[in-house]
């Protein structure tokens, strides 16, 4: 996609305000940072930060039976969900790989609200109407939204604080819904996110994009890139869609058998059980390298001097103060080996360890 045909969310603007350096991403521009990817990652760590977010799809499915559809196409147990509640999930294909991986939001019993990868969009949709029957309706709400995610120890708090309903935002359980205004603007505010910090994901109208955003960064919230972002996630151990996940890779080699239903039948669960039951040849595992170098997918993981996996992800960690990546690696692998990515000829030594490096208290 050229510069000229790149979209832009409604808060372009103000990323331009606070000097944020935009760079192409899933078809958007987007701010990839505004001070630095440490400052930002640490902003998050230790009080708030805030990432727009909008890029990301938003689609509502209503009718008839809406959640037999969303049984059959996601791999989490949609029965499960009460008003108000979500939880996260995949899309799988018939092969047992994965279309996407989602959000799905339970308004009533015959409403729903999913959140798509962005560059999953298209597909996605595609993929949802081949299964949708006709007593269900999707409508599609990204052009017309703002999705911020705040994020930290005090997004909490300070979401709370704009809130007119601030017990409730307080209170709330993971992945719980709370409708409210935040700085008198109607939102659905989604306690979840992707940095493995508490927070909320923060979906308004596009007309008042501005309107909350500045009144966090009034609030004392960072505003912050997709560069910490993805350093972020890497350190919660969390997957990103096109590295971790992909239409070829099983979920239960990417460590995902925990949102995979044992008792429901959906697309592709007989190649996903199977992988369950037999095992898969790889699986993803965390690498800590011994230095502060930064780990590119694709380079090959090596037990003395035999390949035995590849790097899906890797970040250089604020927290840890060292390189960091996820690999799919020999299963038979455990944690605490000692292995070497090899980075341009050279072996960086580094030991295999569990890929959640961060755990919030």
């Amino acid at each position: 996609m050229s510069d000229a045909a790149m979209l832009r969310t409604p808060l372009y603007d103000a990323h331009l305000k606070l000097n944020a350096r935009m760079v192409p991403f899933a078809g958007y521009e987007m701010p990839v940072q505004y001070s630095s990817i440490i400052a930002e990652s640490k902003a998050v760590r230790e009080g708030a930060g805030m990432f727009d977010v909008s890029h990301m799809a938003r689609v509502s499915f209503s009718g008839e039976g809406v959640e037999a559809f969303l049984e059959q196409i996601t791999t989490n147990d949609v029965s499960k969900l009460g008003d108000g509640q979500g939880q996260y999930s995949m899309m799988p294909n018939h092969e047992g790989g994965i279309v996407d991986d989602i959000i799905v939001y339970r308004i009533t019993a015959d409403h729903f609200e999913v959140v798509f990868n962005a560059s999953n969009h298209s597909k996605d949709v595609a993929w949802s109407n081949q299964f949708m029957p006709s007593t269900v309706t999707m409508s599609d709400k990204t052009a017309d939204t703002v999705m911020v995610a705040v994020q930290g120890p005090s997004a909490r708090k300070i979401v709370a604080s704009l809130s007119d309903n601030p017990n409730a935002i307080n209170e709330a359980a993971m992945f719980e819904v709370i409708n409210c205004k935040i700085a008198g603007v109607d939102t659905f505010a989604a306690c979840s996110g992707y940095t493995g910090e508490d927070g909320y994901e923060l979906i308004y109208s596009n007309s008042e994009a501005e309107t909350v955003w500045n009144a966090l960064l009034e609030a004392g919230v960072a505003a912050c890139g997709l560069g910490s972002r993805d350093t972020l996630r890497v350190e919660a151990g969390l997957p990103l869609y096109g590295h971790e996940l992909t239409d070829e890779l099983s979920p239960i080699a990417a460590g995902l058998g925990w949102v995979i239903s044992k008792t429901k039948s959906f697309n592709g669960s007989v190649a996903i059980n199977k992988a369950r039951e037999e095992g898969t040849a790889t699986k993803l595992q965390g690498i800590k390298l011994s230095a502060k170098r930064l780990i590119a997918p694709g380079m090959k993981v090596y037990l003395g001097e035999e390949e035995v996996g590849e790097v899906s992800s890797g970040v250089v960690s604020p927290l840890l103060d060292t390189g960091i990546a996820f690999a799919f690696i020999n299963s038979e692998i455990k944690q605490d080996t000692e292995v070497a990515i090899d980075v341009r000829g050279k072996r960086e030594p580094g030991v295999v360890a569990n890929k959640r490096f961060f755990k919030r208290a």
